[in-house]
């Protein structure tokens, strides 16, 4: 990728209701006219860097814990990535898991906005020898 254009992947929390389609209908309505292809988590959106940074802050207004972005290395349908001419999916299973973490991480976040604070856990005590081997005695 250039430092002019950029692809983005877009990524739906499990969470969400939204649809993958839904979110490709949105970004088309912007009016705007960038690649965007539909995946089974989202979809990429690849075009000039100002205008895909444009679309990001869009669905982010709109769907601010639900929808996560991050940049892909490779553009749309690019012959080393794009299954239809064959190519190798080796990132698919770290995708896979971080898509499994985005409810936890929108969960969270929704917790934060309706104003939940940190408490870190209480530290936990050692207890002594004796007490634990009688603890081990009874069961």
């Amino acid at each position: 990728m250039s430092e002019e254009r950029e692809t983005r992947l877009f990524m739906i929390s499990p969470r969400s209701m939204l649809t993958p389609d839904q979110l490709v209908r949105m970004i088309h309505a912007f009016g705007v006219e960038p690649i965007v292809k539909e995946t089974c988590y989202g979809c990429l959106v690849e075009g000039p860097r100002s205008l895909v940074l444009e679309i990001r802050d869009k669905v982010r207004e709109k769907y601010r814990n639900e929808v996560f972005t991050k940049i892909r290395a490779y553009p749309c349908s690019d012959p080393r990535r794009c299954r239809a001419q064959h190519g190798t999916r080796p990132g698919f299973a770290q995708l896979e898991e971080e898509w499994q973490l985005l409810s936890k991480i929108q969960y969270g976040l929704e917790k934060v906005e309706e104003g939940a604070k940190y408490v870190p856990p209480q530290e936990k005590k050692r207890i002594p020898v004796n007490d634990f081997k009688k603890i081990c005695e009874v069961h």
